[in-house]
């Protein structure tokens, strides 16, 4: 069923069900996030309500219904498929600047009377959210009700839980013991002052017990809910998911297993004198509401988000093999394209099945990191473009076709954009794809201070963009998860508060993606992953540099060379020699051919 006849047919029956719910609830406007119980960017097909509803397929938005109003609230990155997605529905798209924008607040409190009742689960809005939510409400003088979940009541075919079976991560692959990664964070909670520790999200819990999964897409993550205490640790997750083999290797190190939905049960039985450690940012407003008010919280942010954003050397050593791997399976890839195009018809969608493929020959991958983005011309223009069997198009014709995909390994996690020239790129073409390309040198070539805030960097990459008159929506890089989710925290190079907890240490992951989109005729990336290194220490104090581990040939028949700077093109001719050097030994015949030719230095 493609969006539109989605949207003629049943968003609007889907609506109404559930305003017939919010009127015997006495609700006069209902809330629903894109947020699970663990506030997953990608979610299970149980919490994907705001999709059910609207019909609107990206990964984040705020759907809004009133009596008389349906609100979806979502950023630059989704508006043109949001526009598609929504035609037919009498839902408005609400643009806003950035995803973590909140002016969906200020509309509910210009826009929900006093005496007014707002309705949002508890159990999927996070609690910082939550609070930041009462404070809009409270300014209208309307409430929030937090104790109904409308979709329960309205989604007959509701799915359930996912039941995929839990797995370890190897110790060859997992240097670090679960024991080890457990005695740290008892470490960082009585640092905090606190005997136990609640965690919700999904690759915390992945990381800290050295699990995975496959509830998520994309993610090899499961869900489960932790309750770390002095000496035992609790995970709650769905009865039947852990083998009687893993459960007597994690009784092992004290870790005991219960029902997933015990979780709350267990918060509201945690002694009145005990101290609690939460992530407000990353947990539920549901779950602390289940926190006796006798115990002590302690707000902060969670200890295993800072541990597993720093990677190990060991875990490093993995991911710069691992990096070996991709780029020789992005070879191969790119050889088969190139000597497809021309001979044979080739659409968006074939470039997914065949890089997956690719990907899938090579040891130790699992799955793709994300849904592979692969737009020509016009739809690369669109940052979160998905191409689909109703509507894709045919590679065929001058211009620029646009790569972003990645893949999960067992020693790591990739995420690259390419830009593939068709046929003869314009000059405008050529001039986007050289200014992305400034960017990505001028911030992968930067020395920075150790612990500055990441957003700070943010600049260094618009800066030969902004000098065009040019700039991009979205952020230039996120964190990236080993082996976990490919969009990690607590870092961020971006538009973002900096605040403390996005400071900038070694062992760090991030992608560098800047961008330029041309609604409706092309648009450009190009994105590297780069791991934070010492640089030297000096009186000013110790200063970090930027690794570059992705390696692939950045397709230099994209590129006007007049706009590079000699030092730019010794930047390229330095990486592609790496390039050409560390994957040659993974290719061969046609592949290596492809490889040395587009390496081939300026």
């Amino acid at each position: 069923m493609n969006s539109r006849t989605f949207s003629q047919t049943t968003a609007a029956p889907r609506i109404q069900l559930l305003r017939d719910a919010m009127k015997r609830h006495n609700v006069d406007a209902c809330l629903i996030p894109s947020a699970d119980p663990h506030l997953s960017e990608y979610l299970p097909g149980r919490w994907k309500g705001r999709e059910w509803l609207s019909g609107f397929t990206g990964s984040m938005a705020t759907l809004i219904i009133t009596a008389d109003f349906a609100g979806l609230w979502a950023d630059s990155r989704y508006w043109s498929q949001a526009e598609a997605e929504l035609a037919g529905t009498e839902i408005v798209l609400m643009k806003i600047p950035t995803g973590s924008s909140l002016l969906h607040l200020d509309w509910l409190a210009a826009n929900l009377p006093a005496g007014k009742t707002l309705a949002v689960d508890a159990t999927v809005l996070g609690l910082a959210t939550a609070r930041a939510l009462e404070q809009a409400l409270a300014k209208g003088g309307s409430t929030l009700r937090s104790d109904l979940d409308l979709l329960e009541e309205v989604w007959s075919e509701r799915p359930g839980l996912p039941m995929a079976e839990v797995y370890q991560h190897q110790a060859s692959h997992a240097p670090l013991s679960r024991a080890a990664k457990l005695a740290q964070l008892r470490l960082s909670m009585q640092q905090h002052g606190a005997q136990w520790h609640f965690i919700s999200t999904l690759d915390d819990i992945a990381y800290l017990f050295n699990l995975r999964g496959a509830d998520v897409n994309y993610n090899p993550v499961f869900l489960a809910h932790a309750l770390v205490g002095p000496q035992q640790t609790t995970l709650f997750l769905a009865d039947g998911k852990v083998p009687a083999a893993l459960r007597e290797i994690l009784a092992q190190d004290n870790v005991i297993l219960a029902p997933y939905a015990q979780a709350t049960e267990a918060l509201a039985a945690l002694p009145a004198d005990a101290t609690l450690l939460i992530d407000p940012r990353r947990i539920t407003l549901g779950l602390r509401q289940a926190v006796p008010a006798t115990l002590k919280v302690v707000e902060a942010f969670n200890p295993t988000t800072f541990a597993k954003s720093r990677k190990t050397p060991e875990e490093i050593a993995h991911v710069r093999a691992t990096m070996e791997q991709d780029g020789a399976a992005l070879c191969e890839f790119f050889t088969w394209l190139e000597q497809a195009l021309g001979r044979e018809t080739v659409t968006e969608l074939m470039i997914d099945t065949h890089i997956t493929a690719a990907r899938a020959r090579r040891p130790g991958f699992v799955s793709p990191s994300f849904g592979t983005i692969a737009g020509f011309n016009p739809n690369g223009a669109m940052p979160h473009y998905k191409a689909t069997e109703e509507s894709h198009a045919t590679i065929n014709g001058d211009g620029l076709l646009l790569i972003d995909s990645g893949g999960q390994y067992v020693g790591g996690t990739t995420d690259i954009t390419r830009m593939v020239p068709i046929g003869q790129p314009s000059a405008a073409q050529k001039r986007d794809c050289s200014l992305v390309l400034k960017g990505v040198i001028a911030l992968s070539s930067a020395q920075f201070p150790r612990s500055i805030k990441s957003p700070l960097l943010d600049a260094i990459a618009r800066a030969p963009i902004w000098a065009a008159g040019v700039d991009y929506g979205h952020g230039t890089g996120h964190g990236v998860g080993y082996f976990l989710n490919v969009h990690e925290g607590p870092q961020s190079i971006s538009a973002a508060a900096p605040e403390a907890h996005t400071a900038m240490e070694v062992g760090m992951i991030t992608s560098i993606e800047p961008g330029v989109y041309r609604p409706g005729r092309w648009g450009v990336r190009i994105e590297n992953l780069v791991l934070n290194q010492t640089a030297e220490t000096t009186e000013f104090g110790e200063y970090l540099r930027f690794e570059t581990l992705t390696l692939c040939p950045i397709d230099t028949r994209c590129l006007d060379l007049s706009l590079l700077r000699s030092d730019e093109i010794d930047w390229l001719n330095a990486y592609h020699a790496e390039v050409r050097e560390r994957l040659s030994p993974h290719v061969r015949g046609d592949a290596k051919e492809w490889l040395e030719t587009r390496t081939r230095a300026l």
